[in-house]
């Protein structure tokens, strides 16, 4: 029985940033209700901007400044409607809205969906929490229902749409501050021009006449501009910021008695527009972040792959430098021995057949050299890109050809790095070998090194000798696959 009561009992310490954290709530829905309209209910967005901004930990704080925002409001209304309707239509709404935001916290978005992620998020919540609202007001009032029913449900709907598609953009914004902390260094100098020019826009729409609904509405579609401009900028955190700076100027814009079914004709079609506007930003910004997002893992894609195949043939040219020595060391041991045996022959008398011995092996040995520096130039480490093209066995292969007439070579490529003349040099020997095989007519080999500001650098060009004839289709797709 004790296990049982155990593991039954619930734990619940409070804290005293929940009590700040529900007063503060509280004041903030009472605030906000004496500027709101029907037609845009600002404690319907602090409510779903709350519930994403706070962790789940401290939801229940949240329930009570609900419940504490309600009771003020309502505990006065029992004797018009009814002690059942102020307990269900003031219990049920928050933790609607909580299960609405903790289903949608369980799948949270990645940056390229976060932008249909939260007009999913708005759109349930001012869907459910009203539907929920004006069925228990219409099923627990004394009173009929009214005959133009079907517009106080659309107004309500959209009031509460309105006001969260404001508010919750920004809150998200904020609870993932942390994700991507270089997005604010983007752009910096447009970004905040255009937030300048909206701040500017909204406050000449509050110097305006209250009747004065065309100038608000261009000065609407003017700030419209600086809006779209963020979105590209920086797709829904671009749109995150805009549409709190175009909707609230013509939300405070607009009279409000502060009491229920406070409603203003003048502004709500222009109200409307921009909640269309807004949807469309969110759109447009997910579409922008989605694109992005997708560049950006395309580049670090490629950016990995040439650091791998950098990598490789760093390795693979280790790997040919060791052959090439290893190589360097068994001509050295034969041009020893083969030494030794010479000097034998002369010792015996066999003049003429040490002579011809010493003769075939300077031959072979130097033709075994010629094919050990085209596995790996060493001499390049030593004496550089030109000296090792010029005495190297790729010279030797080039002259054997007959075609290749001697390279233009100028300036100092000794002052480059190793790896740079080395990938040089096989990119010039495979050029050459390409146009060899696959071109007729004489081939040209220039090269020039040198400085450009505090940059260093090579030009090379390898084309044939014949400036009037063209490359075949077939050596230029060659020279992309093999060269690129």
């Amino acid at each position: 029985m004790e296990r049982f009561k155990e593991s039954i009992e619930l734990s619940f310490r409070i804290r005293p940033v929940g009590i700040a954290l529900a007063a503060v709530y509280a004041l903030s829905c009472l605030a906000s209700r004496q500027f709101s309209l029907d037609q845009f209910f600002l404690p319907a967005g602090i409510r779903a901007a709350a519930l994403l901004i706070v962790p789940t930990r401290l939801w229940p704080y949240l329930l009570l400044g609900e419940y504490a925002y309600f009771a003020t409001l309502r505990i006065p209304m029992i004797d018009s409607y009814g002690l059942a309707w102020v307990i269900l239509a003031s219990t049920l709404l928050m933790p609607v809205a909580m299960l609405v935001v903790y289903l949608h916290r369980m799948r949270m978005p990645s940056e390229s969906a976060t932008g249909l992620w939260l007009l999913s998020l708005t759109f349930c919540t001012a869907l459910f929490v009203p539907a929920l609202n004006m069925g228990i007001s219409f099923a627990l009032w004394s009173n009929p229902p009214p005959s133009n029913l079907l517009s106080a449900v659309d107004r309500t709907i959209f009031g509460h749409f309105a006001a969260i598609i404001t508010l919750v953009p920004l809150a998200f914004l904020w609870s993932r501050r942390h994700a991507d902390p270089n997005w604010t260094r983007r752009f910096a100098a447009p970004t905040v021009t255009a937030i300048l020019v909206m701040l500017v826009l909204g406050l000449c729409m509050q110097l305006t006449a209250i009747s004065a609904h065309t100038t608000r509405t261009h000065l609407v579609l003017l700030s419209s501009l600086p809006a779209i401009a963020l979105t590209f900028m920086h797709g829904w955190r671009g749109a995150a910021i805009a549409i709190p700076l175009l909707n609230l100027p013509l939300h405070f814009a607009t009279p409000s008695t502060g009491l229920p079914s406070s409603f203003d004709l003048g502004t709500f079609a222009t109200q409307q527009n921009m909640a269309v506007m807004s949807v469309a930003l969110l759109a447009l910004g997910s579409s922008i972040s989605y694109h992005h997002e997708r560049a950006r893992s395309r580049g670090l894609a490629e950016e990995t792959t040439l650091r791998l195949a950098r990598s490789s043939h760093q390795t693979r040219e280790r790997e040919l430098r060791e052959r090439a020595s290893h190589l360097k060391q068994l001509g050295e041991g034969m041009d020893s021995s083969l030494g030794e045996m010479v000097s034998w022959l002369k010792a015996q008398g066999h003049h003429a057949v040490a002579n011809s011995l010493q003769h075939a092996s300077s031959m072979h040995s130097r033709l075994f050299r010629e094919q050990a520096s085209l596995v790996y130039p060493t001499g390049l480490e030593q004496v550089g890109l030109y000296i090792a093209l010029r005495v190297g066995g790729a010279c030797e292969t080039w002259n054997n050809s007959h075609r290749v007439i001697p390279p233009r070579l100028e300036g100092n490529p000794c002052l480059l790095t190793v790896d740079l003349q080395l990938a040089i040099y096989r990119s010039l020997i495979e050029a050459v070998s390409l146009l060899l095989e696959l071109e007729s007519g004489q081939v040209s080999v220039r090269a020039r090194s040198g400085q450009a500001g505090e940059r260093r650098g090579i030009v090379v060009v390898v084309g044939l000798l014949d400036r009037g004839c063209t490359l075949s289709n077939r050596t230029v797709q060659q020279a992309t696959e093999r060269l690129a």
